[in-house]
């Protein structure tokens, strides 16, 4: 079988696998987020924080419970790593820098895991192990619980009440990613990958020079930074290094551990409103999408028709040879597709067009399926624009799930669309125009503008990829990036917050002759248009200026 074959039964196999996990690990996630009932260790965990589990929160208190938990971690995993020299498990590494030390807080907190840090040299196993890999499980969770609450804006009515953050936190860890990565942590240690705590091991390559060779819990943290959608690899290289990802079936896994859970969420969203329809719509809109992105991916990689990748019949160059250029490019869609980071190839390496593809797949937002969480809230703004569009369309005030979207709604919403580009393109602005963010720049022209573009689109959309051509530990980008995703992240759960409240507040408004079916072909059809449109016209002229002009050199 050619390679491109084989990388089309690679991709077909995931989708099936997707499909056979949708309706049970939905339904699993709707009785987590819907059962009265708490677990004994929940209940110690509840004592603990000092909360009452049965207290609903309204969304200005849910948000602010949000806001205090994450300024936290931010604190706590700054100050892990500034005192790193003092740990134990530290294997001699100094303190990390105070500016690296801040990015690397704000982006492992806020889900993005951008590393502008060589992970083996750089970070110690407990910090690894006990600071990075633990805000990957809580990210994650905080991301679960805001998409939660706002399904529970659309299925609640004239309440002020949305849930409790703290219970929703400790569910999500408990009963969702730590049991899934338990068992995602033993079948890839079965693939080969390391969990041990073994100090680096020197040893004599064949040329008869001696190399160390690191060891640390790298499993452990592999399954969360896939599942939980956060990308942190235990290694520079990521999921290209053998100890992270051994083999072409511990590749197939992690980009089924990277999917999973967003792809199934809209199940939990279709059961938590009463209707499984709306589930299915926006789960056909996700599918479409992804697919489109695989193919485009998958095609320019293949089939480019620059010199040298025709000669060797694929672009090769950045690619992981043990996977090959369509596997590759299957998992390098897939993780810009959600706001995983994960790479096991180059993605400054890729050719202009399927670059551009992937530094589109962050500007849509990262709905298809998006991460755990984000992706759900994301797609379900860009559903209130379009049947905001649609109304305007038929001149009638727009509903959704029984919801009218009036002025104050479309505004939250509209003020989430706008957050996340107001941020990658003032940021890649200012760093095109500062000395301090041109000299990083390894590539002249429309590359180098595309990776600045890249940085600020990842960081500001939580994704934490990287076209690793810009060297982007300074002060500066640790800086700017750092801001970047803070408010990438926040900005937009508040807007997310705010609308549940809003809609949870409403009156049920029956449906009528006039209301437009969101659960048929058609209004699929019209969500991933509107999200396409959008993003088309608010980021064309950055593209024109990086991929698209380097693409049509």
């Amino acid at each position: 079988m050619s390679s491109t074959g084989a990388g089309l039964v690679f991709a077909l196999s995931l989708l099936v696998a997707l499909l056979l996990v949708h309706r049970p690990l939905g339904d699993y996630m709707y009785r987590v987020f819907t059962s009265a009932r708490h677990l004994r260790v929940e209940r110690v965990l509840y004592r603990l924080i000092g909360i009452d589990p049965h207290g609903e929160q309204s969304w200005a208190v849910y948000a602010r419970s949000v806001l205090a938990f994450s300024a936290v971690s931010v604190l706590f995993l700054y100050a892990f790593q500034r005192l790193q020299s003092h740990l134990f498990l530290s294997l001699g590494f100094p303190a990390v820098d105070s500016d690296l030390a801040w990015n690397t807080a704000v982006s492992f907190t806020t889900n993005t895991n951008w590393q502008a840090y060589v992970g083996e040299s750089t970070m110690g196993q407990l910090v690894q192990m006990a600071g990075l890999a633990v805000q990957n499980f809580l990210s994650a969770a905080v991301g679960i619980a805001v998409a939660i609450t706002l399904v529970r804006g659309f299925a609640r009515t004239r309440t002020d009440g949305l849930g409790n953050f703290w219970v929703d936190l400790i569910r999500g860890c408990v009963r969702i990613l730590l049991p899934v990565c338990v068992v995602a942590a033993v079948v890839l240690v079965a693939g080969g990958l390391i969990q041990n705590f073994h100090e680096p091991q020197t040893v004599t390559t064949l040329s008869g020079t001696e190399q160390a060779i690191p060891g640390g819990p790298v499993a452990s943290q592999e399954a969360i930074k896939n599942l939980g959608t956060n990308g942190g690899g235990f290694f520079n290289a990521n999921s290209a290094h053998p100890f992270e990802n051994a083999t072409t079936w511990t590749n197939w896994i992690e980009i089924f551990l990277l999917l999973m859970v967003s792809f199934s969420l809209p199940r939990t969203f279709g059961r938590m409103v009463g209707d499984r329809r709306q589930g299915y719509a926006i789960v056909a809109v996700m599918a479409m999408l992804a697919i489109l992105s695989q193919a485009a991916v998958i095609g320019f990689q293949v089939a480019h028709h620059g010199t040298v990748p025709t000669a060797v019949g694929a672009a090769t160059e950045g690619t992981e040879v043990r996977f090959g250029v369509p596997d590759s490019a299957v998992f390098a869609s897939a993780t810009t597709l959600t706001s995983t980071g994960s790479v096991d190839s180059f993605h400054d390496s890729y050719t202009s067009l399927g670059g551009g593809v992937l530094l589109l797949n962050m500007m849509v937002g990262e709905v298809a399926p998006g991460g755990v969480g984000s992706g759900l809230y994301g797609m379900l703004i860009l559903a209130v624009v379009t049947v905001f569009v649609a109304g305007l369309m038929v001149g009638r005030t727009p509903e959704y799930l029984g919801k009218k979207i009036r002025g104050q709604e479309i505004k939250l919403a509209s003020l989430y669309f706008l957050t996340t580009p107001l941020i990658v393109l003032v940021g890649t602005a200012v760093a095109m125009a500062l000395p301090e963010g041109r000299m990083s720049k390894l590539n002249h022209g429309p590359h180098g503008m595309s990776e600045v573009l890249y940085a600020f689109t990842s960081a500001a959309n939580n994704n934490g990829s990287a076209f690793a051509g810009l060297s982007a530990d300074t002060t500066f980008y640790n800086t700017a990036l750092g801001l970047a995703m803070a408010f990438g992240r926040f900005l937009p759960m508040m807007f997310v917050l705010a609308l549940a409240g809003k809609l949870a507040g409403q009156r049920p408004t029956p449906v009528t002759g006039g209301t437009l079916p969101t659960h048929r072909p058609q209004f699929v059809a019209m969500l991933a248009g509107v999200t396409l449109v959008l993003v088309a016209l608010t980021y064309f002229p950055a593209l024109a200026l990086g991929p698209l002009a380097e693409g049509l050199h």
